[in-house]
């Protein structure tokens, strides 16, 4: 079971995985972080890019992994997720940009690309600390429901909802949105030393509830957030609504021993 914590709201949520994370890079100064785009991570960024600010906090030595690229878009396309990390995440944190990688999504070598990214991943040594955010659908990267809970990462067909979700980032034409993606499959996230997904709004309320209480299932892909050993979701309130167990996990969190961390 993840360890689930409630929050106010996203500027909370940010602190909390901020501090997880500039404690980390202190302890381990070429830690490997498992970098996601969307909407759920950014306050974790701007919270984190403060921390680094206030505390002098040197990270030449940190290496970066994205979960997922669109399939075809060129890379230098505002909405690729190689633009959306380098402006969300490597430039804010002062990251050395050669050290942060994105899966290719050239379609040209996109056969061997998934299997290439695995790899790098397990040359780095692993990702000590994976971000999350989840889809309504329940998705986590670009595993849509059905995916492999042991998948590595490769080629995905991105369902029509995603297509919809993800239009307002494209002009609001769907058109524009690919069709296929390159992300990392559950069985490389799990491998993650410590994931920490994030989800906001009553519109995640039911994938929330799903992955934490539901049964561990390919039709919730997040699920599989169940059978990892460190796992840690921070929500607030709307999302959180659907969950039984919501006394609990607020008693508990409240009780933690302070060393303990997330």
């Amino acid at each position: 079971m993840a360890e689930v914590i409630i929050v106010k709201n996203e500027d909370e949520a940010g602190e909390i995985y901020a501090r997880c994370v500039a404690d980390l890079i202190k302890a381990k100064p070429d830690c490997v972080l498992g970098l996601a785009t969307g909407s759920s991570p950014l306050a974790g960024y701007r919270h984190l890019a403060q921390l680094i600010k206030d505390e002098g906090i040197d990270v030449s030595g940190v290496r970066g992994f994205a979960l997922d690229e669109y399939a075809g878009l060129d890379p230098n396309h505002p909405e690729s997720y190689r633009s959306v990390i380098t402006r969300t995440v490597v430039e804010p944190l002062g990251l050395n940009p050669d050290q942060v990688h994105v899966p290719n999504g050239n379609l040209d070598t996109i056969r061997e690309a998934g299997h290439e990214y695995d790899e790098a991943i397990a040359a780095a040594g692993g990702v000590d600390l994976q971000i999350l955010g989840i889809g309504t659908d329940g998705h986590i990267g670009f595993n849509e429901p059905g995916s492999s809970l042991a998948s590595g990462t490769r080629i995905k067909t991105l369902t029509e909802q995603t297509r919809i979700d993800n239009a307002r980032f494209f002009d609001g034409d769907i058109d524009q949105v690919p069709t296929h993606c390159i992300t990392q499959g559950i069985g490389t996230i799990m491998k993650a030393r410590h994931l920490v997904l994030m989800a906001f709004g009553d519109g995640k309320a039911e994938a929330v509830g799903e992955t934490v209480e539901g049964g561990v299932s390919a039709l919730c892909p997040a699920s599989a957030l169940q059978l990892h050993p460190h796992a840690t979701v921070i929500v607030d309130e709307a999302a959180a609504s659907r969950l039984r167990n919501k006394d609990y996990y607020r008693w508990a969190y409240a009780h933690k021993p302070a060393w303990q961390g997330i």
